[in-house]
């Protein structure tokens, strides 16, 4: 038996690497990196490939390595190519579209050293520093001390930990689901709905509250339809606002829902994942006034704060309510309960007990950059939307609302000989996003609003700079030019 422990000894050792093998290794990925980094202005925001990467599949698992060269080649050919680059300054469809430097170190950091960040007992400096990122938000938000919260790995982990904890606040049984009434509109993020069902919740009653011109939840709408349910024997308990829908950008009116939800006794939940941290601006901060009456809000560090895909963050007004619902025990975890009230562990507080250190991600670039350059490039994206709605009119397009943060909806009207149908010039509008990505340079997305196919702006990467609004304003004017000589 010894024998055979030190024949496999020798070969799992080989997970440890010399420092001289760390070294040659890390110079290959970081030259990589480097490469990548400084290209990234002349690379495409979207690349259509035939094979979409498939190539990487001929190289598949097996017993033996292969060289750090062969497999960056690999990566480069087959992941870092095809489809969109969300790290490109170009990617003007969807959000996010971040990636900053610092927080990819503070993931190296965080792996290198593999600190568990799920109870205070086992990594104390680590549960506090995100304990502090979390009460640092929860003081921009508007929170007392109280409040507690949780870093995700984005906002559908995020909205599912606040609608598990409204559920378990509000008491809401199972035998009483199909009488419960949830409200939200047709806008709220997808991840809602799915959250819903994964909380149990499938069969409550939901409420599609009607919108204004502005795409914003009607109050008056959400007041009626709560008195009616209210006389229909029904249980009102949770009413979900939005703060930066995904479609149009649209702040609901978070105030005025706060005060309904107070006077009906509704747990009042905000999905502020896109558009919570422009609360960093002033304007923003005017524009979100009333966020703080919410229960509870979800924020996403890797929207809002540039950072690389992976890390959402949802916030509890009363510590209590998150605790209740996410606390449990094991005798195995016996050691790991000593309990301080000042420093409550995530496993505590969240789905998870396996956890990475997320927070060094957010926390390293923060330290190394301080706010003031987050705070410009926040205020930098809302006035390149409102740039590009006002230079977009000017090409002949109509546009949506004037936009409230950083996304805006327009679409070409083409002109023709005769009066052309909804279909057509849905159709043309179709042809005008595919004709955009063809070409690369930029990425753009759409959407249906009222039947009408419209086109998307939505400007959050901290790559993208007025030089960027103003190559896509050219490629739509050329490209709608060229289409419209084609009907």
């Amino acid at each position: 038996m010894i024998h055979r422990i030190k024949e496999l000894e020798a070969l799992a050792s080989q997970l440890e690497p010399t420092p001289r093998d760390r070294k040659a290794v890390r110079k290959e990925v970081v030259d990589y990196t480097e490469t990548f980094l400084n290209t990234i202005d002349k690379a495409k925001a979207f690349v259509h490939s035939a094979d979409k990467g498939i190539a990487l599949l001929d190289s598949p698992i097996a017993e033996t390595p292969i060289a750090i060269d062969k497999a960056l080649e690999l990566l480069r050919v087959n992941v870092d190519t095809p489809g969109l680059n969300p790290a490109s300054g170009g990617h003007l469809g969807y959000i996010p579209g971040g990636g900053i430097y610092y927080s990819a170190l503070g993931d190296y950091l965080a792996d290198i050293t593999n600190r568990y960040a799920g109870y205070y007992f086992a990594g104390p400096g680590a549960v506090r520093l995100e304990n502090m990122l979390i009460n640092w938000i929860a003081g921009v938000v508007g929170y007392p001390a109280g409040a507690a919260g949780n870093l995700s790995s984005g906002g559908s982990i995020a909205n599912l930990t606040a609608i598990v904890t409204a559920r378990e606040a509000k008491q809401v049984k199972a035998r009483e689901v199909e009488k419960g009434v949830i409200y939200l509109t047709v806008h709220a993020h997808h991840c809602i709905s799915k959250a819903i069902r994964i909380a149990g919740l499938g069969e409550s009653v939901i409420r599609h509250v009607p919108i204004d011109v502005q795409h914003r939840m009607s109050t008056e709408a959400l007041k009626t339809q709560i008195a009616a349910d209210l006389e229909a024997g029904l249980r009102p308990w949770l009413v979900i606002a939005t703060a930066g829908t995904t479609d149009t950008g649209a702040i609901d009116p978070l105030a005025e829902i706060g005060q309904i939800a107070q006077t009906n006794n509704l747990w009042y939940h905000i999905d502020a994942a896109y558009g919570g941290f422009f609360l960093l601006t002033p304007e923003g901060k005017s524009k979100l006034g009333g966020i703080s009456a919410s229960d509870s809000v979800v924020l996403d560090p890797h929207k809002g704060l540039f950072l690389p895909y992976g890390l959402g963050l949802v916030l509890i007004k009363k510590k209590e309510d998150l605790q209740r619902a996410h606390q449990f025990s094991a005798s195995y975890l016996q050691d790991a309960k000593d309990t301080y009230e000042d420093e409550p562990s995530p496993a505590d507080l969240s789905p998870e007990l396996t956890k990475h250190f997320r927070g060094l991600r957010l926390w390293l670039p923060l330290k190394l950059h301080g706010l003031k350059p987050f705070r410009a490039a926040l205020e930098e994206k809302m006035l390149l939307a409102k740039y590009f709605h006002q230079e977009i009119q000017k090409l002949g397009f109509e546009t949506g609302p004037e936009p409230e943060l950083s996304v805006v909806t327009y679409r070409y009207l083409p002109k023709s000989k005769k009066a052309l149908s909804l279909e057509e010039i849905n159709q043309f509008n179709e042809r005008l996003v595919h004709e955009i990505q063809a070409d690369g340079r930029i990425f753009i997305s759409s959407t249906v609003l009222e039947g009408k196919f419209t086109i998307r702006f939505a400007c959050l990467s901290f790559r993208t700079h007025i030089k960027t609004v103003d190559l896509l304003l050219r490629l739509l004017k050329e490209k709608a030019k060229a289409l419209q000589k084609a009907l």
